[in-house]
């Protein structure tokens, strides 16, 4: 695999998901931990507090690596403004399945592109309908796929999908945490050659 010329790129994530989506590019690229502080702001909306942590995690690898793409990406799923985070645990795994029950969540998943001067930052939104399903149900989703690294407890791309209703997105990996649409039209217009030239 070759990319353009003179052009590096960097993900700036700890997120195993995002690794394995832009490893779909078939670019060549390195990760880096950001050390993000990841705690909202007073009075911050869900959206802010995606878009904020995107940019700052580009930010802080960026700024090691002045001559490198960074790509900084955040997720914030959203029940009536409420933000909705990982549950790193069954106990509030299951709280959180049953409050997002017959409920509609919006996932805003953030994405920031950058280098030195150079910046965009975006969200791409994803609407999830999920079923009204028994508490049984829950626990036996939950002990077989265990999902706590997870926002929202629900993996779309394994079992979680049998909780849900519908999915609307205009970028569908972006519910998995990188949304490779949007981003394969950022690093085009960043010089990256998609897909490779061999």
């Amino acid at each position: 695999m070759s990319q353009s010329k003179n052009t590096s790129l960097i993900l700036a994530s700890t997120s195993v998901y995002r690794r394995e989506l832009l490893t779909r590019l078939r670019i060549p690229f390195e990760v880096v931990s950001p050390k993000v502080d990841e705690t909202p702001l007073t009075g911050e909306s869900t959206l802010d507090l995606a878009m904020r942590l995107a940019h700052a995690k580009a930010e802080a690898v960026a700024k090691q690596f002045p001559e490198a793409w960074v790509i900084g990406s955040d997720q914030v799923a959203d029940l009536c403004g409420a933000a909705i985070g990982k549950p790193g645990n069954f106990e509030r795994a299951m709280a959180q399945l049953q409050l997002m029950r017959g409920q509609t969540v919006t996932f805003h998943t953030a994405l920031c592109l950058m280098k030195g001067d150079t910046q965009t930052t975006l969200s791409v939104p994803t609407e999830v309908c999920f079923r009204k399903l028994p508490d049984t149900v829950l626990e036996n989703y939950l002990l077989a796929e265990e999902p706590y690294d997870c926002a929202g407890s629900a993996k779309s791309e394994g079992l979680g999908i049998g909780l849900l209703e519908s999915i609307k997105s205009d970028d569908p990996t972006a519910l998995i945490g990188l949304p490779l649409i949007t981003l394969t039209g950022l690093l085009r217009d960043a010089g990256f050659a998609i897909p490779p030239k061999k």
